[in-house]
């Protein structure tokens, strides 16, 4: 009985072969903290049922794969009342259906020495609504052009991740369930507390990698949108009677990039057409009138030299 057992151990460790190179990868990313707050939206090829995002069809030779793609949305507005926004932000996204993950209201001081409020906050809404959400925010604002400080959106894709888990994650179910029979054909106290080691082994690592498609699954549903507000009183330009520093230094910036672009314009002109230029025309010019001096210095006489004469 001894011998199955250690036979039956082996086979079940030849299936965890594929499933445990997922693992240190994990727990390294749990050992570093929480996962980074995201949310996510498919891009479904048919409709589906509420959760289901990947279709393995393990008997035919082509799988059914959604695209899952993990996106991230970030707002930075210039608004009258920042605290008015955040409010309305966090009637929008409840009515979508979502909530709010976090939300602060602090104050900045402006060089003239009052006080303004600003506010930060995080919303999560449907993915399917991302567009709509981001819409309505956006109209918080009077000015687009000048009240849209910054807009972020970016997108990572998570399918190859997910299908991974999920392979990893159905092996060590194969797993569990060879284990749980072997311990339960076990008699001998040392073989059912080897087995049963193995088995918490497994269960552990299913209950992190379950955990993992957990989080993708609710990072497919919704979508994570921050917004930083800001009083439009806080980015006015400094002015002083009339005057605005700010305004004068970046109009001389403007004219100092334009002065040297002007100036290395001219020296990419000068490089490429009168460089060659000279090249080709001064090169052969000047080596004819080397040559011509040369030649005249060779046929010149050479000069006489009188003889000397000693006067006594």
């Amino acid at each position: 009985m001894k011998r199955k057992i250690t036979i039956s151990l082996i086979t079940v460790c030849a299936l965890l072969v594929t499933a445990c190179g997922a693992i240190a990868p994990l727990r390294s990313e749990s050992a570093s903290g929480a996962p980074k707050m995201v949310s996510a939206t498919m891009a479904p090829s048919a409709p589906r049922a509420a959760g289901e995002m990947v279709s393995n069809d393990i008997g035919s030779t082509t799988n059914t794969i959604d695209r899952i793609v993990i996106k991230n949305a970030s707002l930075s507005l210039a608004v009258a009342d920042p605290v008015a926004s955040m409010q309305s932000i966090t009637t929008m996204a409840e009515g979508m259906g979502g909530f709010v993950v976090s939300s602060n209201v602090y104050k900045t001081t402006i060089s003239e020495g009052v006080e303004l409020p600003g506010a930060d906050i995080t919303v999560r809404v449907p993915a399917e609504k991302l567009d709509d959400a981001l819409k309505q925010i956006k109209a918080l604002v009077p000015d687009a052009k000048t009240d849209i400080l910054s807009e972020n959106i970016s997108g990572q894709d998570v399918t190859k991740e997910y299908t991974d888990t999920e392979s990893r994650l159905n092996n060590l179910k194969a797993a569990e369930t060879q284990l749980v029979k072997i311990m339960e054909a076990a008699t001998k106290t040392e073989d059912v507390m080897a087995v049963f080691r193995e088995l918490t082994s497994i269960r552990e690592q299913i209950e992190v990698l379950q955990g993992q498609l957990n989080y993708y699954k609710d990072a497919a549903r919704l979508s994570a949108v921050s917004i930083n507000l800001k009083a439009k009183e806080a980015i006015k330009p400094i002015t002083v009677a009339g005057w605005q520093p700010g305004l004068e230094v970046q109009k001389a910036l403007q004219s100092l990039v334009k002065g040297l672009t002007l100036l290395v314009n001219l020296l990419i002109f000068m490089i490429i057409v009168l460089v060659p230029f000279v090249l080709i025309i001064g090169l052969p010019i000047y080596l004819i009138v080397r040559a011509v001096r040369k030649h005249r210095q060779t046929d010149r006489p050479a000069e006489s030299k009188a003889p000397v004469v000693n006067k006594k």
